[in-house]
């Protein structure tokens, strides 16, 4: 017997199909790649997928066969009849330590290009990129979890140098409500070193705002993180979660006061580097302890011009940045905040510096809260300077604990109303390809019959006399699709109208045979992004 290849172009339907030979009344269909560049990857699905049956006299029904059919049951097609998962890969501050967390760091300039790689692996249909000083954490959708997970990690261990190994010692997994909850919580500020912060919030934010227009930034990832926005506002709203230190920036200034003595509070003399949005919030909460003079060394003045005039009354005294050594060298506490990729403080720069004031104990401070970091951590070695980075502020975050977990526990049942509401959401979307496919179907079936009509009524007739019957037969599609359509629609905050939904979706599948054409375009979907 004759039996010919599938040539599938698309390494995301090499996914699906090379694992697999399809077995058909008449024999094994095997199923081969051909390479990314063939000129057949450019053809429409169906050319792509078919295979080739003989047509021979014991075989006489072989031509009825597709290769869809032959796909819709085979072992593969469980990556498009199934829902693909939300999965969250992530290395955080509670799991992770800096040194890891500054290699895996993805600039906020990258994300695009970071979605477009991710998305281009094999499982992954859509992604987003979480990267803070706290956190690193990938969000995707996958066609297959396990398949999912392995992929992203070999990307972040082949765009961070870290082995893979090392990474999974590290990392977390959450799977569809757990990462659902967890962007929850993160937008909420609950897994936050300090409480209730706000800056996680507005990271957030930054994620669907440079997701915007992004190819792999989809329906499902960025509705993700659209209701995580509407959680942490409500969140902050509804609760006292943000009140007292709400910040990186303002944990920082109070590590520094816990380890200054308190009579020294006002005198300290205090050093920022770096005038972006961190070292401006550091001068704000140091504004707030009572500091009236600090010097403020970046790159431009234009910044710290900005600041000195939002905060008037307080001295700011403005350096170059080639003068920041020397002004490291007056000064008892040295905060830096800049987005420096080698450190700006070695040891070697340290070690010369004269001690800090005698009221402090002589030991200068530095509270880098950078990541990468600003400060080497061999200043430690140095026996005048004391170095913190972001992983010292959970000492910071250590007090106040009963009022933090009741105010965590009014947040969560927040969380839990919000997260059922978001998976209703996702359920409501498994409507909407019946829905087109739906009226595609009766969309063919009028042209069909309004082809026949014509033919019938001859040449003659006139485009007035066309125009009406076109309208008249779509006129009566349109209400016969009314009564299905509106059963098919549901924006998911009723459980019961949703599962009745559901119920008919599955209906309206089997009795107009639907599910083959929804395969396809999922399939074809694939595709398209895949080419992309």
């Amino acid at each position: 017997m004759a039996v010919s290849s599938a040539f599938v172009a698309c390494p995301k339907l090499e996914t699906l199909l090379s694992h697999h030979k399809l077995e058909t009344p008449f024999g094994l269909i095997g199923v081969r790649a051909l390479p990314s560049n063939n000129n057949r990857s450019r053809r429409g699905l169906i050319q792509r997928a078919r295979c080739e049956l003989s047509a021979s006299e014991s075989a006489p029904n072989a031509a009825n066969i597709s290769a869809l059919e032959q796909l819709k049951n085979s072992a593969a097609d469980r990556y498009t009849k199934e829902r693909s998962s939300i999965v969250v890969i992530g290395l955080s501050i509670h799991t992770a330590p800096v040194e890891m967390r500054e290699k895996l760091a993805i600039p906020e300039a990258e994300w695009p290009r970071a979605i477009a790689e991710l998305c281009g692996l094999n499982h992954i249909e859509e992604a987003a990129v979480l990267s803070t000083c706290n956190r690193m954490e990938i969000y995707v959708l996958a066609l297959s979890q396990h398949r999912g997970v392995k992929e992203v990690t070999e990307w972040m261990s082949k765009t961070s140098g870290i082995p893979v190994s090392e990474i999974c010692q590290h990392r977390f997994l959450l799977y569809n409500k757990d990462a659902t909850q967890h962007i929850f919580e993160v937008s909420a500020g609950l897994d936050s070193l300090v409480l209730g912060e706000g800056q996680i919030l507005a990271q957030v934010k930054q994620v669907v705002k440079v997701g915007q227009g992004v190819n792999g930034f989809g329906r499902n990832i960025s509705g993700l993180f659209k209701h995580a926005i509407t959680v942490g506002k409500r969140v902050r709203t509804e609760t006292n979660i943000a009140a007292g230190a709400v910040s990186v920036s303002s944990a920082a200034v109070e590590l520094a006061l816990m380890k200054l003595p308190e009579s020294s509070h006002a005198s300290a003399r205090m050093l920022i580097v770096g005038a972006g949005k961190m070292g401006k919030l550091v001068i704000k909460h140091l504004v707030a302890k009572g500091c009236t003079r600090m010097v403020v060394v970046n790159r431009s003045e234009e910044r710290v011009i900005a600041i000195r005039e939002e905060i008037p009354g307080v001295e700011v005294v403005y350096r170059p940045l080639d003068e920041m050594l020397a002004s490291a060298a007056e000064a008892d506490v040295v905060f830096t905040s800049t987005a420096s990729e080698t450190p700006l403080f070695l040891k070697e720069h340290v070690e010369n510096l004269p001690p800090a004031c005698p009221e402090i104990g002589g030991v200068r401070l530095f509270v880098d809260i950078s990541v990468p970091r600003n400060v080497g951590s061999c200043v430690n070695e140095v026996e005048t300077a004391r170095v913190y980075n972001v992983d010292d502020l959970k000492e910071v975050v250590a007090a106040n604990k009963e009022d933090r977990l009741r105010k965590a526990m009014e947040a969560q049942t927040i969380i839990a109303e919000e997260s059922n509401q978001f998976e209703a959401w996702r359920d409501s979307l498994e409507t909407v390809p019946t829905i087109k496919k739906l009226r595609a179907y009766a969309e063919r079936i009028r042209m069909a019959e309004l082809e026949k009509c014509m033919s019938k009524m001859g040449d003659d007739i006139n485009k007035k006399t066309t125009r009406a019957v076109d309208d008249l037969s779509r006129g009566i599609v349109n209400r016969f699709l009314h009564g299905p359509m509106q059963h098919l629609r549901c924006d998911g905050s009723d459980s019961r109208t949703l599962s009745e939904t559901l119920e008919n979706m599955h209906a309206l599948n089997r009795m107009y045979g639907l599910e083959k054409d929804i395969l396809e375009e999922k399939l074809k979907a694939m595709t398209s992004g895949q080419q992309k």
